[in-house]
């Protein structure tokens, strides 16, 4: 069950243990006995969390459709980047005689 923090107006802030079906409902207050709306007062402990997860939820919380700006393209593409060209890779095959092929070169041109 999480812990919610919600604060009353004349106590001031507390916290409490509840479902989370009734994360939006207000809570009564343990000293007056007012109800008082939830509020976020503290931040998430992210620095007590692995460093892997904290990467994955910075992941997660950029815009997926939001592109990259050209300096973040260049930054995380070293130049001659394979991985987002499109023309495929040209393998070299060579003949009993010593000729090179290249299968996936246009095959209908007769070389020279």
């Amino acid at each position: 069950m999480p812990v919610y923090e919600y604060l009353c107006n004349d106590c001031g802030p507390f916290t409490d243990m509840r479902p989370m079906a009734e994360f939006e409902e207000p809570q009564d207050c343990p000293h007056c006995a007012v109800q008082a709306p939830r509020v976020i007062l503290t931040a998430p402990r992210f620095s007590c969390m692995p460093a892997d997860k904290r990467k994955s939820h910075a992941i997660n919380e950029r815009s997926a459709n939001a592109p990259k700006t050209l300096g973040e393209y260049k930054a995380s593409h070293r130049p001659g980047c394979g991985c987002c060209s499109t023309k495929p890779s040209r393998l070299v095959t060579k003949t009993r005689s010593g000729a090179k092929s290249f299968p996936t070169a246009r095959p209908w041109m007769i070389s020279h």
